[in-house]
């Protein structure tokens, strides 16, 4: 008996992606019919790349219909796995493009956060240039941007892609989908070198805890050893009445998230761009992650043509207490810099705070003043990171003592 399936897009404006469709058959072969606009440069390159993944997943007799219109080998690769698992769920085998030398990088709890872009799971083409824009971190989406008829398709893509795509040193997050299908997510972007997960509609601490133990048990069955960090995305009113218990639930929580959409959604208004109805809930989540110690990050702004606005919601944000706000798309990535970088007159506070600090140091005093006022470790901190983003945005000349000319090479000032 034939089993049959499809993964992957064809029709009118798609692009550097592809269609297949596969009939998984008792004899006969590989019976390859591959359409590709690139099939005179590749078309060898292709048919060898489809013939391996056949072979990894120990599939001996097949029909396969393709349509390429300039799919990377990743994504080929990914359309055929999914389309042979939907075929035969019980495909336990993996085909793992090899994990590029760019992509082994690692992350740090503590580094800039300040822009974050988002990037639907399920159109690759958006992956390849994401990270000639210079977002902080790059998100992989697999929730809300993806059908949920598309989800386990957009998995395989989302897993190709962190071991292949050069996002020039940008975090790499995913935002798995909510619990529990979130879990299952977890096989395909564990072992693969993924840095960070967003956990959306985040309400309470056990969904904190049921991630990051399912992420501990996969990374000792993979021989990870490199923590994955966790980002719980504050979306219902529940959520915001649990989230410092939510900040508190892992130390490998890194960052509490604001989403606005669902929260207005959930207490019954409408968002708008002045924000009062969820003031006080954006307030409840920056004090609950001051009080945890992590960052806390801002929602989207929607309006993509918007700039004067966006640069207004980043400063209301930066005022209110925020370090990052999320991007829908590239434009905006320079203004959410620029809205984050330190004004003339909070640098000229930083660099006298960490001048003093060092001038004790020097002295080997156990603690520093500035005039009358004894400045305490987190004033030091936050002022030692203010000039550091300074430094690395080029807005003054400068090393930090021990930092070398850029002390986490993730945490690029962009000069954006």
């Amino acid at each position: 008996m034939s089993q049959t399936a499809e993964a992957g897009r064809k029709g009118k404006g798609v692009r550097s992606d592809c269609w297949v469709g596969i009939e998984l058959t008792d004899s006969g072969g590989l019976d390859l019919n591959i359409q590709s606009k690139v099939m005179g440069m590749y078309g060898e390159s292709i048919h060898t790349l489809v013939k391996e993944v056949f072979v990894a997943l120990g599939i001996a007799n097949v029909r396969l219909e393709m349509v390429d219109v300039g799919a990377l080998p990743m994504v080929i690769a990914a359309r055929i796995e999914a389309a042979i698992k939907r075929a035969d769920p019980g495909i336990k085998a993996e085909f793992l493009p090899d994990m590029r030398a760019h992509c082994n990088y690692l992350s740090q709890k503590e580094r800039f956060r300040r822009s974050r872009l988002y990037l639907p799971g399920n159109q690759p083409q958006l992956f390849i240039n994401a990270g000639l824009h210079r977002p902080d971190a790059i998100i992989l989406d697999l929730e809300d941007s993806v059908s949920p008829l598309e989800k386990d398709t957009a998995r395989f893509v989302v897993r190709n892609a962190l071991r292949t795509i050069d996002f020039k040193g940008a975090e790499r997050m995913v935002r798995i989908n909510q619990l529990p299908m979130g879990l299952e997510d977890l096989n395909h972007l564990v072992p693969h070198n993924v840095h960070l997960l967003l956990i959306p509609k985040c309400e309470n601490a056990d969904q904190v805890i049921a991630i990051d133990k399912r992420v501990q048990e996969i990374s000792s069955n993979c021989g990870r050893t490199e923590p994955v960090f966790l980002m719980p995305i504050i979306e219902s009113a529940m959520g915001v009445i649990n989230s410092y218990d939510i900040a508190k639930a892992s130390p490998n929580v890194v960052a509490l998230a604001m989403g606005l959409e669902d929260y207005t959604a959930d207490i019954g208004t409408q968002r708008t761009k002045d924000g009062r109805e969820s003031f006080w809930a954006r307030c409840q989540v920056v004090n609950s992650a001051r009080a945890a110690k992590v960052q806390p990050i801002d929602t989207v702004f929607s309006d993509v043509g918007d700039e004067e606005g966006l640069m207004a919601s980043v400063l209301e944000a930066k005022a209110l207490g925020f370090d990052g706000k999320g991007c829908i798309h590239p434009r905006q990535i320079k203004v959410v810099h620029k809205g984050f970088a330190p004004d003339k007159l909070e640098l000229e506070a930083a660099e006298k705070i960490v001048k003093a600090y060092e001038e004790a140091e020097a002295k080997g005093l156990g603690v520093a003043s500035l005039g009358s006022k004894m400045i305490d470790a987190p004033v030091v901190k936050r002022a030692q990171k203010t000039v550091q983003l300074a430094i690395n945005m080029g807005l003054i000349q400068g090393v930090l003592p021990g930092q070398g000319n850029n002390p986490n090479p993730d945490e690029r000032g962009n000069g954006q």
